[in-house]
């Protein structure tokens, strides 16, 4: 048995209490700062994609519509088990059954009312109608319990510009859903064009005013950031602005989105060659994903502007790439994209259910070798515990793989899968044992 550090047999050891009582006190600060900065997650769901629509063209069935227009669109095309096997998925007919079931259930998980790019500048009397007009068709949505799990607004950026308009959009916005029955649970803000530290720092105190006129709960109005510039991936003092912006929202940043078209375009890319896998895209994305690990903050990639309409060949193209794209942020750890266009939805939902299918049984594997130590020929560890969990996790939550599958496959309840994922979980419980 080990021996504990009094045990007076450990003659050799030096470093007595004392000292390692001065080591704590040293590193006391370091301690509580790591635990404040770097959390971990929370366990919040995080939605596989954000839908952006100009703020006029919002209507309380809209994500309904849109679904219904995927389905169709699948269907002109021989029907999702024939797109799905376009765009290189195995086991066809149970993805396309269980898209199916998505497309006609959540075929948006998060929508974005949009009032800055895709609105542009109608002038304060238009915009302000379109606002209010947008948050009434939101309370109908909200109050039929047709709204999408995640819903919010884009308004323009804090740059001088546009920066007073935008803080009337998110006043207007803000005030009248708390004025006609409150905030919506899955709420989210975005903040686009950050350029600076500064920026992020003045939406916290925008967000603190609200609260207070309004008398919301401390911290209740959170807020992604979007990348869209250098400015946010590199200052002029040769640091990374985007992890300083995380942590100046002082735990209201949600989310880091990448813009594709405005950050490539802001960097001399040809509008021809403005992807989501250039090479300055991959830059600036990995520079993010290092900012949000262990923050707790998600994280999104953007968009492809290329979309599934037209003649029969360039719709299949489209899909092809888009589903590429997808898989792509998938496989890089980036669990989010942008959807423009209902028919991307027919290969979001497929590329992403294929991705944690095709995933799943030897994760599933593992992890219950893992947990209910049995030997195998690969010798996992905690940490690698924890990330099969968490895929697995993200898999059920967006309806890729069901619970039965989950359950049955690694012999563990669901919540001690979810339990692990968060790192939650010491013990190795099976479902026997519930």
């Amino acid at each position: 048995m080990p021996r504990h550090l009094d045990d007076p047999a450990l003659d050799s050891a030096v470093l007595d209490n004392a000292v390692l009582a001065d080591v704590d006190r040293r590193l006391a600060d370091a301690d509580d700062a790591l635990k404040r900065r770097y959390p971990g997650d929370d366990g919040r769901r995080q939605p596989v994609h954000t839908v952006y629509l100009p703020g006029d063209r919002y209507t309380s069935t809209m994500p309904q519509e849109w679904g219904a227009a995927a389905l169709d669109a699948a269907r002109s095309a021989g029907g999702l088990d024939a797109v799905a096997a376009l765009v290189g998925a195995t086991d066809t007919d149970r993805l396309a059954e269980l898209v199916e079931h998505k497309l006609t259930t959540e075929p948006i998980e998060d929508l974005r009312i949009d009032f800055e790019d895709g609105y542009g500048d109608r002038g304060d009397a238009t915009e302000d109608a379109d606002v209010i007009e947008a948050v009434a068709r939101l309370r109908a949505a909200l109050d039929a319990g047709t709204s999408t799990p995640f819903v919010g607004t884009r308004f323009k950026c804090f740059e001088a510009p546009t920066r007073r308009r935008g803080l009337r959009t998110l006043d207007l916005f803000v005030g009248g859903l708390v004025e006609s029955g409150g905030l919506p649970d899955g709420l989210v803000l975005t903040l686009p064009k950050v350029t600076s530290v500064d920026q992020v720092e003045a939406m916290v105190y925008v967000a603190e005013i609200l609260e207070s006129e309004h008398n919301l709960p401390d911290h209740r109005i959170g807020f992604e950031v979007q990348v869209e510039t250098p400015q946010a991936i590199l200052g002029s003092d040769g640091v990374a602005p985007v992890a300083r912006m995380i942590h100046a929202g002082r735990g209201r940043v949600t989310s880091l989105h990448y813009g594709t078209y405005d950050y490539s375009a802001s960097l001399g890319i040809a509008a021809a060659y403005q992807s989501m896998e250039h090479p300055v895209a991959d830059h600036a994305k990995n520079v993010m994903q290092l900012a949000v690990a262990g923050t707790g903050v998600h994280m999104s990639d953007g968009s492809t502007n290329i979309l599934p309409i037209g003649d029969a060949d360039t719709v299949a193209d489209a899909w092809r790439l888009h589903a590429r794209l997808v898989r792509r942020h998938l496989e890089r750890g980036v669990y989010q994209g942008w959807d423009l266009h209902p028919a991307q939805l027919v290969t979001r939902f497929l590329a992403t259910y294929a991705f944690y299918r095709d995933g799943f049984g030897p994760a599933a594997a593992r992890l219950r070798n893992y947990m209910h130590r049995v030997d195998s020929t690969i010798l996992d560890e905690p940490a690698t515990a924890r990330a099969l969990a968490n895929v697995i996790n993200r898999g059920v939550t967006c309806g890729a793989v069901t619970v039965d599958e989950v359950e049955t496959a690694t012999d563990l309840p669901m919540p001690t899968i979810r339990d692990t994922a968060l790192g939650r979980t010491a013990a190795t419980p099976t479902r026997r044992e519930q």
